[in-house]
C-alpha cells in the first residue's frame, strides 16, 4: 500500500515561524548537530530556516525540527509525492509518525522505504523501533539486519543496549553501549544507559551523568532513560525523581513530564499527576497513555475510599457496599500471614484498588487498555480487577489480592531490589501456601513449553517477564517461576525462600544467592529442578 496520503499525526503546538534565517543555507544534519549540544535558540533558528526552503523534504524537516507537526506531515506527503523512489523521505516520515504515536503508518512506511532500497538501514532502525515499542520479539532481528548494513549505526547500539539492560543482562547492555560509544564519542543516550547500569547496581552514576552533560547541559533525556529503567525495575519513587530532574532541565520534555505522572498515579497520587498531564494534554502531547490517564482521573469521583490504620481501600460506589465485606477481611488477613512469616511490619498503609472495568484498571496499571494481567503492584499500591471485571469463574480474585500483597512484602523488603522472576514466584508459590485450590496449575502451554525445553535457566528467567520469544512464554515463565519456589520449600524448607528476600535486600545478584542459600551452583539448580519438575 502507497503512504501518499493524509496520515494523522498529533496536535502542532510551538512558536511561530519567522522570516529570519542564516545567511549560509542550512542542512538537516546542521540543525541536529546544535540541537544535540543543547544549542536550542541556534537549532530554532537553523529549523526555521529549512522552513523556506523550496524542497518540500527540507521544509518537513524544518517544521519537525519546530514542533509543528502537522506541517511536517503535509511536507514529507508533498515529498514523497515528487519523489516516489526516495526511501529516505519515507524513512523520515515514518520516524516522525512513530514519534507522534501512529506506529501502524509508521511501520507500512519503513516497509516501502525498505521495497524502494532493500539495504537501508534506517528502515530497519525504524522498525526495530516500532517492535521494541510493543516488547516485540522481531526487534532484535531488525538491529541486527541494520548493524549488518551499517555496524556504526550508534542508535541500533543504543537500542539493544536498552533491550539487554530491560532484560536484567548488564553485561550485553555494557557492551552494546560501548559500541555506540565506539562509534560515536557524543552517543548520548549510550552514556545514560552506563547511568542506569550504575544507578542499579547502587553504585555513583555521577561520572556518566556528567559525560552526557559536557556533551549537552540541557539533555534531559538522558534523566529520562535513567528513570525509564528503574520504573521496569519497580524502583518508582527513584524514577519520578529522575524524571523530574529530566523536565528541569527540558520543560518541553513531554514523553517525561507524562511518565512522570502516570507513575505519580501508581503511588496513589491525583492532584499532581492531573495537572502535569493536563500540562502535557494543552501542549499537544496526546498520546493514548496520556488521555486514558487523564479520562481515568476523570472517573475517580466514583470510588469510595475506607481507611484504617494499616489499609486504605478504593471500591467504585456501584459495588462497594457488596465488595468490602471480602476484600477487607482478606487484606486483613493477607498482612497477618506475610508480617509473621517474614517477621517484619510494612512502613505505610497498603492501598488496593478495585476496579469494575477491566479496561480502567488496565489504564491505571500501563495508561494503555488491554493488559492482560489481573493485579498490579506498585510499591505499597495495589490495583486489580473486581470479581464483575471478568467473566464469572475466569479469576478468582481473593488468590490475586493475596499474590499481589505478598509483592508488597517483598518490594519493601529488598528495598524494590528483587528481580522479577523472585517477586513473581514467591507471590505465585505463596497463592498455593494460601490455599491449595489456588496453587500454581499446569496449562497446555506449560506442557508443550516442557516438552520442547523452553524453561530458562534460573539465572535468565527474567528474560521470560519482559522480553517473552514466543507468545505463552509470559504464561510459562510464571508457572515456572512458582513451581522453583514450590521445589525450593519442599527440599530446603520456607525459612530459605526467607533467606533469599533478605539476599536480594542486600544486592546479590541471581547467582550469589542460589550459591549462598541453596549451596548450589545455578546450573545443578536448573538441573535439579527440572529432574524433581
Amino acid at each position: 500500500m502507497n503512504m501518499v496520503r493524509s496520515v494523522a499525526v498529533g496536535l502542532l503546538l510551538a512558536s511561530p515561524v519567522t522570516s529570519a534565517a542564516p545567511a549560509l543555507a542550512a542542512t538537516p544534519s546542521d540543525c541536529d548537530t546544535l540541537r544535540h549540544h543543547g544549542h536550542r535558540v541556534e537549532a530554532q533558528a537553523c529549523y526555521q530556516s529549512l522552513t523556506l526552503s523550496a524542497d518540500p523534504y527540507l521544509r518537513a524537516e524544518g517544521f519537525w525540527g519546530l514542533e509543528l507537526y502537522q506541517d511536517a506531515n503535509t511536507a514529507f506527503r508533498d515529498a514523497v509525492a515528487r519523489a516516489d523512489g526516495n526511501a529516505l523521505y519515507r524513512v523520515r516520515w515514518g520516524r516522525l509518525l512513530h514519534e507522534r504515536f501512529n506506529d501502524t503508518d509508521a511501520a507500512m512506511l519503513f516497509s516501502e522505504a525498505l521495497q524502494r532500497d532493500p539495504r537501508n538501514a534506517a528502515a530497519y532502525m525504524g522498525l526495530a523501533l516500532v517492535s521494541a515499542e510493543g516488547f516485540d520479539n522481531k526487534a532484535q532481528e531488525y538491529l541486527a539486519k541494520a548493524l549488518q548494513l551499517d555496524p556504526m549505526l550508534v542508535e541500533a547500539h543504543e537500542e539493544l543496549a536498552t533491550m539487554a539492560l530491560e532484560d536484567y543482562d548488564v553485561p550485553r547492555a555494557v557492551k552494546e553501549a560501548d559500541a555506540a560509544l565506539r562509534s560515536s564519542d557524543e552517543a548520548l543516550d549510550a552514556m545514560a544507559i552506563h547511568a542506569s547500569v550504575e544507578i542499579l547496581s547502587d553504585r555513583s552514576p555521577d561520572g556518566w551523568i556528567q559525560r552526557f552533560l559536557n556533551v549537552n547541559p540541557s539533555y534531559g533525556q538522558g534523566y529520562a532513560i535513567i528513570a525509564s529503567q528503574l520504573v521496569i525495575n519497580r524502583r518508582y519513587q527513584d524514577g519520578v525523581a529522575y524524571y523530574r530532574k529530566a523536565i528541569d532541565l527540558d520543560p518541553r520534555l513531554w514523553s517525561a513530564r507524562s511518565a512522570m505522572a502516570i507513575n505519580l498515579m501508581r503511588l496513589g497520587q491525583v492532584d499532581e499527576p492531573q495537572r502535569e498531564l493536563e500540562l502535557c494534554y494543552n501542549n499537544g502531547y496526546r498520546d493514548p497513555a496520556t488521555v486514558n490517564s487523564l479520562r481515568l482521573l476523570d472517573s475517580s469521583k466514583n470510588f469510595v475510599t475506607v481507611k484504617d490504620a494499616t489499609t486504605i481501600v478504593k471500591l467504585h460506589m456501584k459495588e462497594a457496599d457488596v465488595l468490602r465485606p471480602y476484600v477487607e477481611p482478606l487484606l486483613k488477613s493477607a498482612l497477618a500471614t506475610y508480617g509473621k512469616k517474614y517477621s517484619t511490619t510494612l512502613k505505610e498503609p497498603v492501598q488496593v484498588e478495585v476496579y469494575p472495568d477491566h479496561e480502567d484498571f488496565a489504564v491505571r496499571t500501563l495508561g494503555m487498555p488491554g493488559l492482560g494481567a489481573l493485579g498490579v503492584t506498585f510499591g505499597s499500591v495495589v490495583a486489580m480487577d473486581s470479581p464483575s471485571g471478568r467473566k464469572p469463574g475466569s479469576f478468582n480474585w481473593a488468590s490475586t489480592l493475596w499474590h499481589e500483597t505478598n509483592h508488597v512484602f517483598v518490594l519493601e523488603m529488598t528495598n524494590h531490589r528483587a528481580p522479577r522472576w523472585f517477586a513473581e514466584g514467591v507471590a505465585v508459590h505463596e497463592e498455593g501456601q494460601g490455599k491449595p485450590e489456588w496453587a500454581n496449575r499446569l496449562t497446555p502451554d506449560v506442557v508443550v513449553a516442557m516438552a520442547q525445553k523452553k524453561l530458562l535457566p534460573i539465572a535468565e528467567l527474567d528474560r521470560g517477564f519482559v522480553h517473552p520469544e514466543y507468545p505463552e512464554q509470559v504464561i510459562v515463565s510464571y508457572f515456572q517461576a512458582g513451581r522453583v519456589f514450590d521445589y525450593i520449600q519442599d527440599r530446603w524448607g520456607a525459612p530459605a525462600i526467607v533467606d533469599m528476600v533478605h539476599r536480594f535486600g542486600m544486592l546479590e545478584p541471581t547467582p550469589d544467592v542460589i550459591r549462598h542459600t541453596l549451596g548450589l551452583e545455578p546450573g545443578a539448580f536448573d538441573t535439579q529442578f527440572q529432574a524433581w519438575l
